[in-house]
């Protein structure tokens, strides 16, 4: 995978005002509650809790259309996903330069995970707010990032990001982590490039020609060669 991969439509229209729907009639509290120690210092928003049913109801829509999603599936590897969050900023509100914890805890349950790719999962469309852009600490140019609703931004765990104040308007989102079956971003972005090579061989030469049967042999002997589940 690339630094970063934007997968557009991840949800449909319908389903981002069902999310819209019952997240309007839910409870939020303090962002700051989930926040480690240097991120609770830069963060303020408003974030539902993690035990919420309306955050188990929504988390669950979201975890089917991961798993229904072929550039989801072959970029990030998934091993295990972070039950999804749920946050909002108002007029005022940001989340300062910050590197996500390697490892997070999903307190119902005690599930450790270790975080190999973050997520945003833009619940509010690019006119429903000013500001609130996701900056992502890329080289040579940090990356803003402000998505139609539905659409998601997958990236590196270990990047400096933040999200800039919202100026006028509110701005939902989902968040949540991924632990990759191939730990090491270096496999798992060759991984995903033979995935798509391996998409265009077969498309233009067709499952039975012997250049995508030993292409496609190659990806899952080094899937089997580095994969951890």
């Amino acid at each position: 995978m690339a630094a970063m991969l934007h997968i557009p439509g991840l949800l449909s229209v319908d389903q981002v005002a069902h999310c819209r729907g019952v997240l309007a009639d839910a409870a939020f509290e303090d962002g700051r509650v989930t926040a480690g120690g240097q991120s609770a210092l830069a963060k303020h928003n408003l974030q539902l809790p993690q035990d919420a049913p309306a955050a188990r109801k929504l988390g669950e829509l979201i975890l089917a259309a991961l798993a229904a999603n072929p550039a989801f599936m072959s970029a990030a590897l998934p091993a295990k996903v972070f039950p999804p969050l749920f946050n909002l900023y108002r007029e005022g509100m940001g989340f300062g330069p910050h590197i996500d914890n390697a490892i997070r805890v999903f307190e119902p349950t005690g599930a450790r995970y270790r975080t190999d790719l973050s997520a945003t999962l833009f619940l509010s469309d690019p006119a429903d707010y000013e500001g609130g852009e996701l900056v992502i600490d890329a080289r040579p140019t940090p990356e803003r990032v402000k998505l139609p609703a539905g659409d998601l931004i997958l990236y590196p765990a270990s990047t400096v990001h933040h999200v800039a104040p919202v100026t006028a308007g509110a701005r939902w989102a989902s968040f949540f982590w991924i632990q990759s079956m191939v730990a090491d971003a270096g496999r798992r972005s060759l991984l995903h490039d033979l995935d798509r090579a391996i998409a265009s061989a077969r498309a233009d030469l067709g499952d039975a020609h012997p250049a995508a049967i030993s292409l496609v042999g190659a990806y899952h002997n080094l899937v089997r060669m580095w994969c951890e589940v």
